[in-house]
Protein backbone atom coordinates (compact mmCIF):
# COMPACT_ATOMS: atom_id res chain seq x y z
CA UNK A 1 0.00 0.00 0.00
CA UNK A 2 2.67 2.73 0.85
CA UNK A 3 4.65 1.48 -2.75
CA UNK A 4 1.34 2.54 -4.59
CA UNK A 5 0.76 6.14 -2.50
CA UNK A 6 4.42 7.00 -3.16
CA UNK A 7 3.91 6.00 -6.96
CA UNK A 8 0.85 8.25 -7.01
CA UNK A 9 2.37 11.16 -4.84
CA UNK A 10 5.30 11.33 -7.57
CA UNK A 11 2.88 10.94 -10.29
CA UNK A 12 0.92 14.46 -9.01
CA UNK A 13 4.46 15.76 -8.82
CA UNK A 14 5.55 15.31 -12.77
CA UNK A 15 2.01 16.21 -13.77
CA UNK A 16 2.58 19.47 -11.58
CA UNK A 17 5.87 20.17 -12.78
CA UNK A 18 4.55 19.46 -16.35
CA UNK A 19 1.44 21.89 -16.28
CA UNK A 20 3.84 24.91 -14.45
CA UNK A 21 6.00 25.07 -17.95
CA UNK A 22 3.42 24.47 -20.30
CA UNK A 23 2.04 27.59 -18.50
CA UNK A 24 5.63 29.34 -18.54
CA UNK A 25 5.45 28.88 -22.17
CA UNK A 26 2.06 30.44 -22.87
CA UNK A 27 2.76 33.30 -21.18
CA UNK A 28 5.91 33.69 -23.27
CA UNK A 29 3.90 33.60 -26.29
CA UNK A 30 1.41 35.96 -25.07
CA UNK A 31 4.07 38.60 -23.56
CA UNK A 32 1.62 39.69 -20.83
CA UNK A 33 4.80 39.94 -18.32
CA UNK A 34 6.82 42.38 -20.78
CA UNK A 35 3.57 44.30 -21.50
CA UNK A 36 3.69 42.99 -25.31
CA UNK A 37 0.14 41.97 -25.40
CA UNK A 38 -0.67 41.72 -28.88
CA UNK A 39 -4.31 42.73 -28.49
CA UNK A 40 -3.21 45.64 -26.08
CA UNK A 41 -0.59 47.44 -28.26
CA UNK A 42 -1.97 46.99 -32.30
CA UNK A 43 1.05 44.26 -32.99
CA UNK A 44 -0.88 42.32 -35.47
CA UNK A 45 1.74 39.97 -36.90
CA UNK A 46 -0.14 39.37 -39.98
CA UNK A 47 -0.65 43.00 -40.53
CA UNK A 48 3.42 43.60 -40.74
CA UNK A 49 4.64 40.67 -42.07
CA UNK A 50 4.58 38.83 -38.96
CA UNK A 51 2.36 36.41 -39.76
CA UNK A 52 4.03 32.78 -38.29
CA UNK A 53 2.29 30.88 -40.91
CA UNK A 54 3.79 33.21 -43.46
CA UNK A 55 7.14 32.70 -41.89
CA UNK A 56 7.09 28.86 -41.78
CA UNK A 57 6.36 29.44 -37.70
CA UNK A 58 2.45 27.59 -37.96
CA UNK A 59 2.44 26.03 -34.70
CA UNK A 60 -0.18 23.10 -36.21
CA UNK A 61 1.91 23.05 -39.17
CA UNK A 62 5.29 22.36 -36.83
CA UNK A 63 3.05 19.98 -34.36
CA UNK A 64 3.22 22.60 -31.61
CA UNK A 65 -0.53 22.78 -31.24
CA UNK A 66 -1.14 23.51 -27.55
CA UNK A 67 -4.62 21.70 -27.89
CA UNK A 68 -2.58 18.79 -29.05
CA UNK A 69 -0.36 18.95 -26.42
CA UNK A 70 -2.67 18.08 -23.60
CA UNK A 71 -0.53 17.21 -20.28
CA UNK A 72 2.76 16.41 -22.18
CA UNK A 73 6.49 18.40 -21.99
CA UNK A 74 7.46 20.22 -24.94
CA UNK A 75 10.55 22.40 -24.80
CA UNK A 76 10.03 23.48 -28.16
CA UNK A 77 6.81 25.87 -26.98
CA UNK A 78 8.95 28.40 -26.45
CA UNK A 79 10.46 28.68 -29.48
CA UNK A 80 8.07 30.59 -32.15
CA UNK A 81 7.85 34.03 -30.63
CA UNK A 82 10.94 34.41 -30.42
CA UNK A 83 12.23 33.32 -33.43
CA UNK A 84 9.89 35.75 -34.84
CA UNK A 85 11.44 38.87 -33.40
CA UNK A 86 14.77 37.65 -34.09
CA UNK A 87 13.87 37.98 -37.70
CA UNK A 88 12.21 40.96 -37.63
CA UNK A 89 15.18 43.18 -36.11
CA UNK A 90 17.50 41.35 -39.01
CA UNK A 91 14.93 42.93 -41.39
CA UNK A 92 16.66 46.16 -40.46
CA UNK A 93 20.18 45.25 -39.63
CA UNK A 94 21.60 47.49 -42.64
CA UNK A 95 19.57 50.65 -41.56
CA UNK A 96 22.15 53.40 -40.58
CA UNK A 97 20.79 55.73 -37.50
CA UNK A 98 22.02 59.16 -38.25
CA UNK A 99 20.48 61.72 -35.53
CA UNK A 100 18.30 64.88 -37.26
CA UNK A 101 20.46 66.89 -35.30
CA UNK A 102 23.87 65.45 -36.26
CA UNK A 103 22.21 65.32 -40.19
CA UNK A 104 21.47 69.24 -40.10
CA UNK A 105 25.23 70.24 -38.24
CA UNK A 106 26.86 68.08 -40.93
CA UNK A 107 24.92 69.46 -43.85
CA UNK A 108 23.08 66.34 -45.09
CA UNK A 109 20.62 67.45 -47.50
CA UNK A 110 18.03 65.25 -48.85
CA UNK A 111 15.73 65.43 -52.26
CA UNK A 112 13.11 63.54 -53.64
CA UNK A 113 13.99 61.80 -57.06
CA UNK A 114 11.76 63.20 -59.57
CA UNK A 115 12.13 62.05 -63.40
CA UNK A 116 13.87 65.21 -65.88
CA UNK A 117 14.73 66.05 -68.89
CA UNK A 118 18.58 65.24 -69.47
CA UNK A 119 21.05 65.13 -72.16
CA UNK A 120 23.37 62.27 -73.86
CA UNK A 121 27.08 63.52 -72.93
CA UNK A 122 30.07 62.73 -75.07
CA UNK A 123 33.22 63.37 -71.94
CA UNK A 124 36.54 64.56 -74.04
CA UNK A 125 39.45 67.17 -72.99
CA UNK A 126 40.02 70.50 -74.23
CA UNK A 127 41.86 73.78 -73.60
CA UNK A 128 40.65 77.29 -72.80
CA UNK A 129 42.28 79.90 -74.57
CA UNK A 130 42.26 83.57 -74.29
CA UNK A 131 41.54 85.71 -77.90
CA UNK A 132 44.86 88.15 -79.06
CA UNK A 133 44.79 91.19 -76.28
CA UNK A 134 46.32 92.11 -73.39
CA UNK A 135 44.75 91.75 -69.65
CA UNK A 136 46.53 93.86 -66.89
CA UNK A 137 45.50 94.18 -63.03
CA UNK A 138 45.17 97.58 -60.91
CA UNK A 139 47.26 97.36 -58.03
CA UNK A 140 47.21 99.43 -54.53
CA UNK A 141 49.36 102.30 -54.83
CA UNK A 142 49.27 102.99 -51.19
CA UNK A 143 47.99 101.61 -48.35
CA UNK A 144 44.23 101.78 -46.65
CA UNK A 145 40.38 101.11 -46.72
CA UNK A 146 38.96 100.53 -50.40
CA UNK A 147 36.26 102.00 -51.25
CA UNK A 148 34.98 101.96 -54.57
CA UNK A 149 33.51 104.67 -57.47
CA UNK A 150 30.23 104.06 -58.16
CA UNK A 151 29.17 101.11 -59.56
CA UNK A 152 32.13 98.11 -60.75
CA UNK A 153 30.61 95.26 -62.07
CA UNK A 154 32.33 92.00 -63.67
CA UNK A 155 32.05 92.20 -67.34
CA UNK A 156 31.86 96.09 -67.69
CA UNK A 157 33.72 98.27 -69.86
CA UNK A 158 36.14 100.51 -68.66
CA UNK A 159 38.65 103.32 -70.52
CA UNK A 160 42.17 103.75 -69.89
CA UNK A 161 42.07 106.11 -66.88
CA UNK A 162 38.46 105.07 -65.51
CA UNK A 163 38.67 105.22 -61.58
CA UNK A 164 37.52 102.17 -59.93
CA UNK A 165 38.48 102.04 -55.88
CA UNK A 166 39.46 104.28 -53.92
CA UNK A 167 41.54 104.15 -51.02
CA UNK A 168 41.37 106.00 -48.03
CA UNK A 169 44.53 106.50 -45.80
CA UNK A 170 42.96 108.60 -42.97
CA UNK A 171 42.88 106.66 -40.29
CA UNK A 172 46.04 104.39 -40.68
CA UNK A 173 48.79 104.40 -38.23
CA UNK A 174 51.57 105.34 -40.63
CA UNK A 175 49.42 108.54 -41.66
CA UNK A 176 48.76 110.12 -45.14
CA UNK A 177 51.06 108.60 -47.67
CA UNK A 178 50.69 111.72 -49.89
CA UNK A 179 51.24 113.86 -47.09
CA UNK A 180 54.74 112.21 -46.29
CA UNK A 181 55.97 111.99 -49.91
CA UNK A 182 55.07 115.57 -50.40
CA UNK A 183 57.79 116.33 -47.46
CA UNK A 184 60.10 113.87 -48.69
CA UNK A 185 59.96 115.61 -51.79
CA UNK A 186 60.16 119.02 -50.17
CA UNK A 187 63.19 117.83 -47.87
CA UNK A 188 65.08 116.17 -50.68
CA UNK A 189 64.81 119.41 -52.89
CA UNK A 190 66.08 121.35 -50.78
CA UNK A 191 69.18 119.23 -50.16
CA UNK A 192 69.43 118.80 -53.78
CA UNK A 193 69.59 122.66 -54.56
CA UNK A 194 71.82 123.45 -51.45
CA UNK A 195 74.52 120.62 -52.64
CA UNK A 196 74.45 122.05 -56.01
CA UNK A 197 75.63 125.42 -54.91
CA UNK A 198 78.15 123.73 -52.76
CA UNK A 199 79.38 121.34 -55.77
CA UNK A 200 80.06 124.15 -57.75
CA UNK A 201 82.15 125.59 -55.23
CA UNK A 202 84.47 122.35 -54.43
CA UNK A 203 83.00 122.17 -50.99
CA UNK A 204 81.44 119.00 -51.39
CA UNK A 205 81.79 116.07 -53.77
CA UNK A 206 80.48 114.90 -57.08
CA UNK A 207 79.57 111.97 -54.98
CA UNK A 208 77.80 113.17 -52.31
CA UNK A 209 76.37 115.67 -54.84
CA UNK A 210 75.52 113.09 -57.03
CA UNK A 211 73.42 111.16 -53.92
CA UNK A 212 71.48 114.30 -53.33
CA UNK A 213 70.65 114.35 -56.84
CA UNK A 214 69.25 110.70 -56.84
CA UNK A 215 67.32 111.02 -53.54
CA UNK A 216 65.54 114.20 -54.82
CA UNK A 217 64.41 112.44 -57.92
CA UNK A 218 63.29 109.42 -56.63
CA UNK A 219 61.08 111.79 -53.93
CA UNK A 220 59.80 114.05 -56.73
CA UNK A 221 58.58 110.86 -59.01
CA UNK A 222 56.95 109.45 -55.75
CA UNK A 223 55.36 112.55 -54.67
CA UNK A 224 54.18 112.61 -58.36
CA UNK A 225 52.59 109.54 -59.01
CA UNK A 226 50.53 109.63 -55.62
CA UNK A 227 49.12 113.39 -56.10
CA UNK A 228 48.28 112.79 -59.73
CA UNK A 229 45.18 110.48 -58.57
CA UNK A 230 44.88 111.78 -55.22
CA UNK A 231 41.41 113.46 -53.88
CA UNK A 232 40.56 114.73 -50.24
CA UNK A 233 39.12 111.02 -49.97
CA UNK A 234 41.34 109.07 -50.55
CA UNK A 235 43.92 107.87 -53.33
CA UNK A 236 42.20 106.98 -56.72
CA UNK A 237 43.18 103.75 -58.53
CA UNK A 238 42.39 103.89 -62.03
CA UNK A 239 42.32 101.26 -65.47
CA UNK A 240 45.38 100.64 -66.38
CA UNK A 241 44.03 99.59 -69.85
CA UNK A 242 41.08 99.55 -71.65
CA UNK A 243 38.93 97.00 -71.92
CA UNK A 244 36.56 94.49 -69.33
CA UNK A 245 36.54 94.31 -65.50
CA UNK A 246 37.34 90.65 -65.26
CA UNK A 247 37.51 89.97 -61.91
CA UNK A 248 36.99 92.26 -58.66
CA UNK A 249 39.57 90.94 -56.18
CA UNK A 250 38.28 92.89 -53.34
CA UNK A 251 35.49 94.18 -51.22
CA UNK A 252 34.21 97.79 -50.10
CA UNK A 253 35.76 98.01 -46.78
CA UNK A 254 38.68 95.81 -47.40
CA UNK A 255 42.25 96.88 -45.97
CA UNK A 256 44.74 96.81 -48.66
CA UNK A 257 48.44 97.14 -48.48
CA UNK A 258 50.99 98.47 -51.03
CA UNK A 259 51.19 96.51 -54.54
CA UNK A 260 48.10 94.38 -53.60
CA UNK A 261 45.74 92.92 -56.56
CA UNK A 262 42.40 95.28 -56.85
CA UNK A 263 40.73 94.99 -60.43
CA UNK A 264 41.74 92.41 -62.88
CA UNK A 265 40.96 94.46 -66.43
CA UNK A 266 41.25 92.48 -69.94
CA UNK A 267 40.58 93.27 -73.68
CA UNK A 268 39.08 89.76 -73.92
CA UNK A 269 35.80 89.89 -73.03
CA UNK A 270 35.45 86.30 -74.56
CA UNK A 271 37.12 83.39 -74.20
CA UNK A 272 36.93 80.72 -76.34
CA UNK A 273 36.91 76.64 -75.00
CA UNK A 274 38.63 74.08 -77.81
CA UNK A 275 37.41 71.02 -77.43
CA UNK A 276 39.13 67.72 -79.34
CA UNK A 277 36.23 65.12 -79.99
CA UNK A 278 37.29 61.30 -81.24
CA UNK A 279 36.22 60.59 -84.67
CA UNK A 280 34.19 57.96 -83.76
CA UNK A 281 31.78 60.74 -82.65
CA UNK A 282 31.41 63.01 -85.65
CA UNK A 283 27.87 62.33 -86.47
CA UNK A 284 27.02 63.23 -83.60
CA UNK A 285 28.92 66.80 -83.60
CA UNK A 286 25.83 68.28 -85.46
CA UNK A 287 23.42 67.79 -82.32
CA UNK A 288 25.79 69.11 -79.99
CA UNK A 289 24.33 72.20 -78.10
CA UNK A 290 26.88 73.58 -75.51
CA UNK A 291 28.80 72.11 -72.64
CA UNK A 292 30.03 72.29 -69.02
CA UNK A 293 33.83 71.94 -68.43
CA UNK A 294 35.89 71.02 -65.60
CA UNK A 295 39.37 73.16 -64.56
CA UNK A 296 42.09 71.17 -63.12
CA UNK A 297 43.15 73.67 -60.21
CA UNK A 298 40.05 74.13 -58.21
CA UNK A 299 38.06 71.08 -59.26
CA UNK A 300 35.15 73.52 -60.25
CA UNK A 301 32.32 72.62 -63.01
CA UNK A 302 31.43 75.50 -65.46
CA UNK A 303 28.12 75.80 -66.89
CA UNK A 304 28.47 77.65 -70.55
CA UNK A 305 24.63 78.10 -70.29
CA UNK A 306 25.35 80.24 -67.40
CA UNK A 307 28.45 82.20 -68.71
CA UNK A 308 26.60 82.64 -72.23
CA UNK A 309 28.36 80.38 -73.72
CA UNK A 310 27.71 79.55 -77.31
CA UNK A 311 28.68 76.84 -80.08
CA UNK A 312 30.93 78.49 -82.65
CA UNK A 313 31.91 75.65 -85.25
CA UNK A 314 33.20 72.33 -85.36
CA UNK A 315 36.06 70.67 -87.70
CA UNK A 316 34.70 69.29 -91.11
CA UNK A 317 37.36 66.65 -90.52
CA UNK A 318 40.75 65.86 -88.10
CA UNK A 319 43.70 67.82 -88.85
CA UNK A 320 46.60 66.17 -90.29
CA UNK A 321 47.65 63.15 -88.25
CA UNK A 322 45.23 63.89 -85.92
CA UNK A 323 41.91 61.20 -84.83
CA UNK A 324 40.24 64.44 -83.16
CA UNK A 325 37.66 67.05 -84.50
CA UNK A 326 38.12 70.26 -82.78
CA UNK A 327 34.87 71.73 -81.70
CA UNK A 328 34.71 75.63 -80.20
CA UNK A 329 32.56 77.18 -78.30
CA UNK A 330 32.72 81.21 -76.73
CA UNK A 331 31.85 81.96 -73.70
CA UNK A 332 32.26 85.05 -70.63
CA UNK A 333 35.40 86.10 -69.96
CA UNK A 334 34.63 85.70 -65.89
CA UNK A 335 35.45 84.15 -62.69
CA UNK A 336 38.60 82.50 -62.07
CA UNK A 337 39.22 80.59 -65.73
CA UNK A 338 42.54 80.90 -66.54
CA UNK A 339 43.04 81.59 -70.35
CA UNK A 340 45.67 78.19 -71.31
CA UNK A 341 44.71 76.13 -69.01
CA UNK A 342 43.62 72.30 -69.93
CA UNK A 343 40.27 71.36 -69.16
CA UNK A 344 37.82 67.99 -68.96
CA UNK A 345 34.81 68.67 -71.29
CA UNK A 346 31.12 67.59 -71.09
CA UNK A 347 29.94 68.02 -74.24
CA UNK A 348 25.95 68.34 -74.25
CA UNK A 349 24.25 66.05 -76.90
CA UNK A 350 20.78 65.21 -77.65
CA UNK A 351 17.71 65.35 -75.00
CA UNK A 352 16.54 62.49 -73.45
CA UNK A 353 12.42 62.63 -71.45
CA UNK A 354 12.10 61.17 -67.98
CA UNK A 355 15.56 60.57 -67.13
CA UNK A 356 15.96 59.72 -62.86
CA UNK A 357 19.33 61.75 -62.56
CA UNK A 358 21.25 63.13 -59.03
CA UNK A 359 23.81 65.48 -58.41
CA UNK A 360 27.58 64.19 -58.30
CA UNK A 361 27.30 64.86 -54.46
CA UNK A 362 24.99 61.89 -54.21
CA UNK A 363 27.48 59.50 -55.12
CA UNK A 364 29.95 57.82 -53.36
CA UNK A 365 32.52 55.22 -54.76
CA UNK A 366 33.67 52.13 -53.65
CA UNK A 367 35.72 49.91 -55.66
CA UNK A 368 34.43 51.10 -58.95
CA UNK A 369 31.00 50.50 -57.27
CA UNK A 370 28.77 53.46 -56.82
CA UNK A 371 26.45 53.55 -53.97
CA UNK A 372 23.63 56.24 -52.96
CA UNK A 373 21.85 57.12 -49.19
CA UNK A 374 17.74 56.58 -49.65
CA UNK A 375 16.35 58.57 -46.26
CA UNK A 376 13.89 55.62 -44.83
CA UNK A 377 12.41 58.36 -42.08
CA UNK A 378 13.83 61.35 -40.08
CA UNK A 379 16.85 59.23 -38.66
CA UNK A 380 16.87 56.36 -40.93
CA UNK A 381 19.17 56.19 -44.00
CA UNK A 382 20.27 52.57 -46.67
CA UNK A 383 22.84 52.23 -48.22
CA UNK A 384 22.11 51.47 -52.15
CA UNK A 385 24.12 50.23 -54.74
CA UNK A 386 23.17 52.28 -58.15
CA UNK A 387 24.40 51.61 -61.91
CA UNK A 388 24.88 55.35 -63.68
CA UNK A 389 24.90 56.58 -67.28
CA UNK A 390 25.24 59.58 -68.41
CA UNK A 391 28.01 62.00 -66.85
CA UNK A 392 27.18 66.15 -67.30
CA UNK A 393 30.21 67.29 -64.63
CA UNK A 394 27.14 68.50 -62.71
CA UNK A 395 24.79 65.65 -62.63
CA UNK A 396 24.58 61.66 -63.17
CA UNK A 397 21.89 59.32 -65.11
CA UNK A 398 20.81 56.91 -62.96
CA UNK A 399 20.06 53.90 -64.77
CA UNK A 400 19.19 51.23 -61.61
CA UNK A 401 19.32 51.39 -57.68
CA UNK A 402 16.98 54.50 -57.30
CA UNK A 403 13.29 55.00 -58.45
CA UNK A 404 10.82 57.72 -58.70
CA UNK A 405 9.68 58.90 -54.81
CA UNK A 406 12.89 58.00 -53.57
CA UNK A 407 13.93 60.10 -50.72
CA UNK A 408 18.44 60.33 -51.33
CA UNK A 409 20.86 61.98 -49.75
CA UNK A 410 22.20 64.84 -52.39
CA UNK A 411 24.62 66.54 -49.66
CA UNK A 412 26.71 65.36 -46.88
CA UNK A 413 26.64 61.87 -48.23
CA UNK A 414 30.11 61.37 -46.98
CA UNK A 415 28.72 62.08 -43.19
CA UNK A 416 26.17 59.17 -43.68
CA UNK A 417 28.99 56.82 -45.16
CA UNK A 418 31.05 57.96 -42.03
CA UNK A 419 27.91 57.52 -39.61
CA UNK A 420 27.13 53.99 -41.29
CA UNK A 421 30.64 52.74 -39.92
CA UNK A 422 31.09 54.83 -36.36
CA UNK A 423 30.84 52.68 -33.28
CA UNK A 424 29.28 55.49 -31.81
CA UNK A 425 25.94 55.54 -33.51
CA UNK A 426 23.07 53.78 -31.45
CA UNK A 427 21.44 50.49 -32.58
CA UNK A 428 18.17 50.81 -34.33
CA UNK A 429 15.35 51.30 -31.79
CA UNK A 430 12.43 52.27 -34.20
CA UNK A 431 8.78 50.94 -33.68
CA UNK A 432 8.21 49.27 -36.92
Amino acid sequence: MKKFIFIGVLGLFVLGACNSTVTHTHNEHEHEAEGHNHATEGHNHAAEGHNHAAEGHNHEAEGHDHSAHGGECSGDHSHGATASHKEGAEAHSDEIILPKAKADAAGVKVSTVEPAPFQQVIKTSGQVLAAQGDESVAVATVAGVVSFRGKVTEGMSVGNGTPLVTISSHNIADGDPVQRARIAYEVSKKEYERMKALVQNKIVSDKDFAQAEQSYENARISYEALSKNHSAIGQNITAPIAGYVKSILVKEGDYVTIGQPLVSVTQNRRLFLRAEVSEKYYTYLRTISSANFQTPYNNQVYELKALNGRLLSFGKAAGDNSFYVPVTFEFDNKGEVIPGSFVEVFLLSSPMENVISLPRTALTEEQGIYFVYLQLDEEGYKKQEVTIGADNGKSVQILTGVKPGDRVVTEGAYQVRLASASNAIPAHSHEH
